[in-house]
């Protein structure tokens, strides 16, 4: 049950002092132990969200009412209006904030374009008649609450909502924050949430089709890692036809690889580097090789890779990594020599074991030349290794390992060039790819992949993205790109590009 706000500083911190005075009564000091004390802090923690919301609640008061704030809203939200727009009146409704505290805000409302005069007639039961066009409240779009939340409870139901392992386990976790919602609401919130993200993402893409995203300078001069690797995640695509007996359609699931990138800075002793300057950026899509390759190069531009001093590009050995990434960055301006193209050491290495399991019967031996192996290609020894591998595919061996060894072999020998790892290492580069191994697990792993788990396409992107701005250290930075993405960025300094026309109100 939501708190109405009382808008009186001295009424709410009366009532705050009137709650918490019981609280810090001592009694017999015998009754105490870990759990009391823990019972009691969490009473004198609520009664403190209460206030805060309370706090909250008149500053939000405050604002709406102040002679100016209209005007700006309306000048913060010009781009909007759209041809025609009327302006209804002001209208009543409430906002929620912390402790469940819900204030009652008086503001326009303004339609996208003029109403249409209705028809003569008798209208059908149920039929609304023409569409008057979308509208939405200039003060609640300038300062982030068009849900009717508060921007600090719609970012954290957000966060809870995509780095929680489900809705329910969000919904329960809210309520720590005196936050009393229903998990449909969690859920449709963290939605909403991240449509305005995904909208900003298809934004700069757009751009970057026309020509019109700028090169960046962020990653000039500096050592850039990039490593890509993809996950599995099963999607859930709604069948056609009628419905059954219990109203549903149906569906089927689907396996399908979301592909991830990690974008970093190096420092001399190959460290990532995050800070505001240097961010960490991980991004990935579930659209296919395509849509993956034009969301990287939108991101190479905007960081400006091709001014960096080294680009260190990880994968593992999947071909159309290979045969694309490279020609990218040739294409974006990136000299051929300032690449350096490295196939994880690790995947390397299961290659080579799969090739001693085929060579050579027992256990022993195998263990014996897969560790001298793995040592001579880590320092630098690929050709003689290659040499030594061509020997033993020349001893008797029957046609299902003679296959094996060959693709191990081919594997080496066809790319050699990416194996130098003596040389990547010495220039204090890594050579494993265990930052993208690690983002998959955090973002698909332990949230999109599991038994029993079916996601809509466009739920799945929204929960890869934002828990892929989270394992980078950008969460603070992704949410104000959501609370000012509708704002004219004209009026708005530093706000990024309006996409108010793909992210509807």
């Amino acid at each position: 049950m939501t708190i109405p706000a009382t808008l009186d500083l001295n009424q709410a911190m009366a009532a705050f002092k009137q709650s918490i005075l019981p609280l810090l009564i001592v009694g017999d000091i015998a009754s105490w132990d870990g759990p009391v004390l823990k019972e009691r802090e969490e009473s004198i923690r609520q009664a403190t969200l209460v206030l805060a919301g309370q706090i909250i609640a008149l500053l939000m008061h405050q604002l709406s009412e102040h002679p100016d704030s209209q005007r700006e809203a309306k000048k913060r939200t010009q781009s909007s209006r759209g041809f025609m727009a009327a302006s209804q009146g002001k209208r009543r409704l409430t906002v929620l904030t912390v402790g469940n505290v819900s204030v009652e805000l008086k503001v326009s409302y303004v339609l996208g374009r003029a109403p249409q005069k209705r028809r003569k007639g008798n209208r059908k039961a149920g039929q609304r008649g023409a569409s008057c066009g979308q509208g939405y409240y200039p003060f609640l779009r300038w300062l982030g609450m068009e849900e009717q939340v508060s921007p600090l409870v719609w970012s954290q139901v957000a966060a809870m909502g995509m780095l929680s392992g489900s809705f329910a386990q969000a919904t329960e976790q809210l309520r720590e924050w005196g936050v009393e919602l229903s998990e449909k609401r969690v859920m449709r919130l963290t939605y909403s949430f991240g449509r305005i993200g995904i909208a900003l993402t298809e934004e700069w893409m757009s751009q970057l089709h026309q020509g019109q995203l700028p090169t960046g300078e962020t990653f000039r001069g500096q050592r850039v890692g990039l490593e890509v690797d993809g996950g599995r995640t099963r999607l859930r695509f709604n069948k056609s036809g009628k419905r059954r007996a219990s109203k549903r359609r149906g569906y089927y699931g689907d396996w399908r690889e979301p592909k991830l990138f990690t974008l970093f800075a190096m420092d001399e002793v190959g460290k990532r580097l995050s800070s505001v300057e240097l961010p960490i950026v991980n991004e990935g899509s579930f659209t296919g090789v395509e849509g993956f390759m034009t969301l990287l190069e939108m991101y190479l531009v905007k960081l400006g890779v091709a001014h960096a001093e080294q680009v260190l590009l990880i994968a593992d050995g999947a071909s159309w990594i290979w045969q694309r990434i490279p020609v990218l960055l040739e294409r974006l301006g990136l000299p051929q020599e300032r690449l350096i193209e490295v196939i994880d050491f690790y995947h390397a290495s299961g290659h080579l074991k799969a090739f001693a399991e085929a060579a050579l019967m027992k256990p022993k031996l195998v263990q014996e030349w897969f560790s001298s192996a793995r040592s001579s290609l880590k320092r630098g020894k690929l050709p003689r290794l290659l040499k030594q591998m061509q020997q033993m595919m020349q001893q008797k061996h029957s046609k299902k390992r003679i296959k094996a060894m060959t693709t191990a072999f081919n594997y080496f020998n066809d790319q050699s060039h990416r194996f130098d790892y003596a040389r990547v290492q010495a220039m204090n580069l890594p050579i494993g790819s265990g930052a993208i191994e690690s983002l998959i697990r955090q973002v698909v792993n332990l949230r999109l992949k599991g038994n029993g788990k079916f996601w809509l396409p466009e739920h799945a992107e929204i929960l890869l993205q934002g828990r892929c701005y989270w394992a980078a250290g950008q969460w603070n930075s992704f949410c104000n790109q959501i609370l000012t993405a509708k704002l004219d960025a004209k009026q708005s300094e530093g706000v990024e590009p309006d996409v108010s026309h793909l992210a509807a109100a």
